[in-house]
């Protein structure tokens, strides 16, 4: 008991002497922490702007289902491709509706087969609104629902028949609704958009604001209408399907998978020429791309935590330099070599520790500024601090006892007559 209390009370007078001899020397100190604050700064500002990133990405995956895929023409995001790669995937049959069409007298296993397209924003107006910015416009088929997970609040969803006929009619969401009709019910009204009136058949439940934007600001009409308005029918469109259960989603996938190969005559052997996108597929997709990116991170802040430890070295050796008389005292009042190499090692410790610590704050607050441009909950990465001070840690120790070792070792007599 009596030998820990010894250690706990050298610890802390180590301590308290290792930060006195930083104040003392406060811009030598300075300059001295500032490559380990690169160092860390570097990964810890990147690893949190990859959090919010990653938190974005988790937050978008809830506009699909769980057991719900889409299959599209290209990738939903080109994390880690190349132009060579963007060419190849333009140059790929579009997806049309009579694809979709014939896909879903194909397969069996869907609970739900979807079809939709994003318009470009068209200009909303009512006789209550003039005007209602910023509103994206889908074209969407029943099934495009459910794998939404959409769900009516007032009226209905579009039926087939709507989309059969190119009715003039469309769903919209919920903010939309109120900003367009702000005193009344919406159902049965009209909105003109774009200078063509549509009667508004239903009003979607509210999902609130996500990822830097609103969820409910959007409208949704038959996609036949919307082709035959904006589009070709031969416009390159998503579908959505949607498995019955998780247990069936695997073989839902492989099916739909299956019938679309055969549908765009691709031979046996070759990759798809269309992308399945799913829940999965995007986290792994963003992933591959943060691997490469962490990879690089890491190398630079390597050099600059490399460059730090030098720097530390020097300044240590000089600080022993200075601090020759000092250690012959100490040696000859009773302390031992393990003492001062302790007093060392742990101000290169703190010293590190220091610039680890600044380097971490402005880290999460600079990486955090993308957060603030999304408007996203902010995100702290505290598994990558707690390694950036560890590895502060290391390089105090690393650099810190060669040092320590040489004060250790001066000769206690030589060291009293050194002026």
């Amino acid at each position: 008991m009596n030998k820990r209390h010894a250690s706990i009370t050298e610890f802390r007078e180590s301590f308290a002497m290792a930060l006195g001899a930083i104040a003392a020397h406060k811009l030598r100190s300075a300059l001295t922490l500032l490559g380990v604050l690169v160092g860390v700064f570097s990964i810890i500002v990147v690893m949190t702007a990859m959090r919010v990133m990653q938190s974005n990405i988790e937050r978008q995956l809830s506009s699909l289902g769980s057991s719900t895929f889409m299959i599209r023409k290209m990738p939903n995001s080109y994390f880690g491709y190349s132009s060579g790669d963007y060419e190849k995937y333009w140059r790929r049959k579009n997806i049309t509706l009579d694809v979709a069409k014939r896909l879903e007298e194909k397969v069996s296993l869907p609970l739900n087969l979807g079809m939709e397209t994003a318009f470009r924003a068209g200009t909303f107006s009512t006789r209550y609104r003039s005007d209602a910015p910023d509103v994206k416009l889908y074209g969407e088929t029943p099934g495009s629902f459910p794998a939404h997970n959409w769900e009516i609040a007032e009226g209905r969803l579009l039926m087939d028949s709507d989309v059969d006929g190119a009715r003039p009619v469309c769903v919209l969401g919920s903010n939309l609704a109120t900003n367009l009709f702000p005193n009344t019910t919406a159902i049965g009204e009209e909105v003109k958009i774009d200078g063509i009136h549509y009667t508004v058949i239903g009003v979607l439940v509210g999902k609130g604001a996500m990822a830097g934007g609103d969820q409910d600001n959007f409208a949704v009409m038959p996609i036949t209408t919307g082709l035959k308005r904006y589009g070709r029918p031969w416009w390159s469109i998503n579908i959505l399907v949607q498995a019955r259960d998780q247990a069936s989603y695997d073989a839902t996938l492989e099916e739909v998978r299956g019938a679309m190969r055969v549908i765009r005559k691709v031979p046996p052997g070759q990759e798809d020429d269309f992308e399945v996108a799913s829940n999965n597929s995007r986290i792994d997709q963003f992933k591959k791309f943060t691997s490469s990116v962490r990879l690089g991170v890491a190398l630079v802040s390597g050099i600059a935590l490399l460059a730090a430890g030098i720097g530390i070295m020097n300044i240590m050796l000089v600080s022993v330099t200075e601090r020759t008389r000092e250690i012959g005292i100490r040696r000859a009042i009773g302390a031992k070599k393990r003492n001062i190499m302790v007093q060392f090692i742990m101000e290169a410790v703190v010293l590190c520790e220091v610039g680890g610590a600044i380097g971490v704050v402005l880290g999460i607050l600079g990486g955090n500024l993308l957060a603030l441009f999304l408007k996203l909950p902010p995100a702290i990465p505290v598994d990558w601090v707690l390694l950036g001070l560890a590895i502060c840690s290391v390089v105090g120790i690393v650099f810190g006892t060669y040092p320590a070792w040489k004060a250790a070792n001066l000769d206690p007599i030589e060291s009293l007559r050194y002026e």
